[in-house]
């Protein structure tokens, strides 16, 4: 973890600046920042926030266990503000998100067997990420498409590529 900044589970309070932290990427797509009050009570459990000294986010990531494969933990979104790029920082957020929701039975009930998350072509950081993560501790990655350009209703978004990463160690 880079120094001075601490993982902790984001709450309520956090949502305004998890929702900032995204629209400053200029990468994710941006939901309403109603949403991200949502999640953070609503998967707390599922998600990390990285804090700075002074207790402020300064990155995130979102996810959720899937309902239809409780052993699967879905990585949604991951940011990190701009000023603490370049650190490590994701991946230690994401390594601790995985460490922790394995741990806490009332995050995944189930035993974590696998971690997904879509990637759009091009996105090379998230690309890094994950790929550095899976080779880390030793885990396949299957891709595919999970939805075409052609099924979103806007238009002009790109393919999204599900990263399927297991299975993990049971």
């Amino acid at each position: 973890m880079p120094d001075g900044l601490r993982i902790d589970r984001p709450t309520v309070a956090d949502g305004g600046a998890l929702w900032r932290i995204a629209r400053d990427s200029r990468t994710l797509d941006l939901n309403s920042s109603y949403s991200y009050l949502l999640w953070c009570r609503d998967f707390a459990g599922t998600s990390v926030v990285a804090r700075d000294a002074d207790g402020q986010p300064v990155g995130f990531i979102t996810g959720y266990i899937r309902p239809t494969r409780p052993g699967t933990l879905v990585v949604w979104q991951v940011a990190v503000d701009t000023a603490h790029r370049g650190r490590g920082l994701a991946a230690a957020l994401l390594d601790g998100l995985t460490e922790r929701v394995t741990a806490d039975r009332a995050s995944a009930p189930v035993a974590l067997n696998s971690l997904e998350t879509t990637i759009t072509p091009g996105n090379t950081a998230s690309e890094r990420l994950f790929l550095s993560y899976a080779e880390r501790h030793g885990l396949a990655v299957d891709r595919e498409v999970l939805f075409g350009a052609g099924v979103f209703p806007d238009g002009g978004h790109d393919p999204e590529i599900l990263y399927r990463i297991g299975p993990f160690a049971g």
